[in-house]
């Protein structure tokens, strides 16, 4: 039976059966649809409107299925809250670095000195949250971001602020963010349990393209009124509610399970179960592919500017775009099948690559706006149910490990990715640069196509 967090004033999530059918556990699996293996895939491991896998159903229940659970409910207005504090204080880094230097080169340098530690650090991190209380690691990393926020924006509002302060707080960051990352996701499927995973996971996605949206609009409000230290100050606020509902609601006594102990070599077997697993493997260079689509600051203002000679409004306009088809393939993937579809994710992705191209050599400006609204669409349906698939279909003692490879995939690779999306530009200008995402996209695909071509093993339980 699937393990989830029992929370007060509901049931565990396990000890409900699905709507009209029979408990995970139940002797009967004699309706239950078959995987490739021979096996039997797993019912869902909550009520709330899962539904079972070789089903398809899509519902707007279903989508909403992790809000079910009382403390993912709360958990997820915290980081709906949290991640638009992010996004602010992102908007009054770059504007202070740019105060202090007026260097275009230094925001680019800012951006590797933020995810350069996700790069090198999140494969050993995700080794460190399989063996330590994930809720406890939560609760310093929020500490951590709280108390980094909080000082950058004492130094700023005091005068004192200096460049390379900068970027040692954005080293700092990156480096407490290799590890949150990875806690963070498994840390949700211990909150709703398997049969929910794509589900929450899914809503993370909602989470982050609303704090896009959110966040710089209370920076831009900020940088206004109150100034540039207020943003830093708004950030540090924003980690007070997710660590409220750590320590509030989250109880220790009541995770689904206590946490793995590795074994030596827990680092290395998580690395080698990444790459040797064929799936596993080709979602994360997925993941890598498209962290050059999801990396904008490159190439989107190029094509603002160079390509249709609009300023930047037009770009703000493109990002807009791109998030508001990013809500809805948010909502799209959560209400799909708990059984997330390798070949539908291979699909997805190819799709992508190729109205990403077709943006790129979008005639007029308004045809482009169109791509990217579909573009979002596609590239968060897809990246959601490739998160999903990996999670459930990883061993528990494995998924912290995992997640952590996946981190350094995305957003990890982010630093690298941009730098080639900046040389393509460099070389062969807007329109290409923009469209090397498309290709990489659908090349990730190909590579992958073997290995998403089957509808995958048994559904690991949690």
């Amino acid at each position: 039976m699937t393990s989830a967090v029992p929370v007060p004033g509901t049931d565990a999530p396990g000890d409900r059966p699905p709507e009209g059918g029979h408990r995970p556990g139940h002797p009967d699996r004699a309706h239950r649809p078959s995987t490739p293996d021979g096996g039997h895939r797993p019912g869902p491991a909550t009520g709330g409107g899962a539904t079972e896998p070789g089903h398809g159903r899509s519902s707007l229940r279903h989508a909403f299925a992790a809000l079910g659970e009382r403390t993912y409910r709360w958990w997820f207005v915290s980081q709906v809250l949290s991640a638009s504090g992010t996004m602010t204080q992102a908007v009054g880094q770059a504007w202070l670095l740019l105060r202090l230097t007026g260097s275009a080169v230094d925001l680019g340098a800012l951006t590797a000195a933020t995810f350069t530690p996700v790069l090198v650090l999140s494969a050993w991190a995700g080794s460190i949250v399989d063996r330590v209380s994930h809720r406890r690691l939560l609760l310093l990393t929020q500490s951590l971001f709280f108390g980094s926020s909080l000082a950058l924006g004492v130094l700023v509002l005091s005068g004192a602020v200096r460049a390379w302060m900068v970027f040692a707080f954005a080293v700092a960051g990156g480096t407490v963010m290799a590890f949150d990352q990875p806690a963070r996701q498994v840390f949700v499927l211990e909150l709703v349990g398997t049969g929910r995973t794509g589900s929450a996971i899914s809503l993370n996605e909602v989470v982050l393209n609303t704090s896009r949206v959110l966040g710089p609009a209370v920076g831009g409000a900020l940088l206004a009124t109150a100034g540039v230290g207020a943003c830093f100050v708004v950030n540090a606020a924003s980690f007070v509610p997710p660590f409220a509902v750590l320590v509030l609601l989250v109880k220790p006594g009541r995770l689904a399970r206590a946490p793995a102990r590795a074994a030596s070599g827990h680092l290395r077997a998580g690395l080698s179960y990444s790459l040797r697993t064929p799936l596993v493997r080709a979602t994360l260079l997925m993941a890598v592919a498209s962290g050059m689509l999801f990396n904008m600051g490159v190439a989107l203002p190029l094509m603002a500017t160079r390509v249709f000679h609009m300023g930047g409004g037009a770009y703000g306009g493109m990002m807009a775009a791109f998030g508001v088809g990013a809500v809805v393939g948010a909502f799209t993937a959560a209400a799909g099948s708990v059984w997330p579809s390798a070949r539908r994710v291979r699909l997805l992705c190819m799709a992508t690559g190729l109205v990403v191209v077709a943006g790129a050599m979008a005639p007029a400006f308004g045809f482009l706006v169109a791509a990217l609204v579909v573009a979002g669409f596609l590239s968060i349906w897809f990246i959601a149910l490739a998160n999903t698939m990996v999670q459930v279909r990883t061993t528990p003692d494995l998924r912290g490990r995992v997640m952590g490879v996946w981190t350094m995939a995305l957003p990890g690779m982010n630093p690298l990715t941009g730098l080639l999306t900046g040389l393509v530009a460099t070389a062969l200008g807007a329109r290409p640069a923009f469209a090397a995402a498309g290709v990489a996209l659908f090349t990730a695909a190909v590579l992958g196509w073997r290995a998403l071509s089957e509808r995958g093993p048994r559904m690991i339980a949690a």
